[in-house]
């Protein structure tokens, strides 16, 4: 089925959803509406042939599958606006963060089937980890979403109680992630490069080393004994970053995220 989607919330998460499921071929540009006060803001996406309106309740109204993509204040508010217009054919997908599916079910239809994902940023480039837990979803409704959603990235279907994780791992751990190749840059601007070469060897090297991951399903320590010979000096790189208490600052990091988070 192809269904209609409306995007209520035009901002940078928003916008990169709707761009990316155009780009990506899932759907037409006609079959997409995104919402936002200021609608002159989205004019980019108007050129592109998607429709854009400030009418929450029209867009919901003419649609299959509703994206909330507002900030956490304002999500309930929305909810309460849009829930007079929806119904059991509605599907709603929320991304916004630390909002539960209890709280966005609560406002509307028993029986309606809400979706929370978590993505990142890198959904700006259709390379997301998105994680998606459900209810009151049937089997071809979790498949759909779950194919739209790998169609910006991939996927990991988790239950609920592990978002806060999830949230961690996957969107914190883009930081982590930059935070370890902007010290990888550092270090070989000290070692004679200069720094957008240092910058572009960094940030391949990281990728190439990711697909591997992904690509053949392997476990880092099978690809690092790869690369290690016996005095070698990638071994003696790695020794000297375990003495210094690289894996153990970075799983204390998560943790300490984790425990923020929780906390709220």
């Amino acid at each position: 089925m192809n269904r209609k989607i409306a995007i209520i919330g035009g901002g940078n998460l928003g916008i990169s959803i709707a761009e990316g499921l155009l780009a990506a071929g899932f759907t037409d540009a006609a079959n997409i509406t995104v919402t936002r006060r200021n609608v002159t803001l989205l004019q980019p996406l108007q050129q592109k042939g998607i429709h854009v309106t400030s009418d929450n309740r029209d867009a919901v109204s003419a649609s299959d599958v509703v994206v909330l993509a507002v900030k956490p204040f304002q999500v309930k508010e929305v909810v309460k606006e849009i829930a007079p217009v929806t119904s059991e054919k509605h599907v709603i997908v929320s991304v916004v963060t630390g909002v539960d599916i209890t709280e966005i079910a609560a406002e509307l239809q028993p029986g309606t089937p809400v979706f929370r994902a978590m993505p990142n940023t890198a959904i700006a480039i259709r390379e997301s980890i998105t994680c998606i837990s459900h209810s009151a979803a049937s089997r071809d409704e979790v498949e759909w979403v779950l194919h739209m959603f790998n169609k910006l990235g991939r996927v990991a279907l988790i239950d609920e109680k592990l978002m806060d994780a999830a949230t961690v791992l996957g969107a914190c751990g883009t930081a982590y992630a930059m935070r370890y190749i902007r010290a990888n840059i550092q270090g070989g601007i000290e070692i004679g490069f200069d720094a957008a070469t240092a910058s572009l060897i960094a940030a391949q090297t990281v990728k190439g080393a990711a697909e591997l991951l992904l690509q053949k399903g392997t476990h880092p320590e099978y690809e690092i004994d790869k690369v290690t010979t016996p005095k070698g000096c990638t071994i003696a790189g790695l020794n000297e970053m375990e003495h210094q208490g690289f894996s153990s600052s970075l799983i204390k990091g998560i943790s300490a995220s984790f425990l923020k988070i929780q906390k709220g």
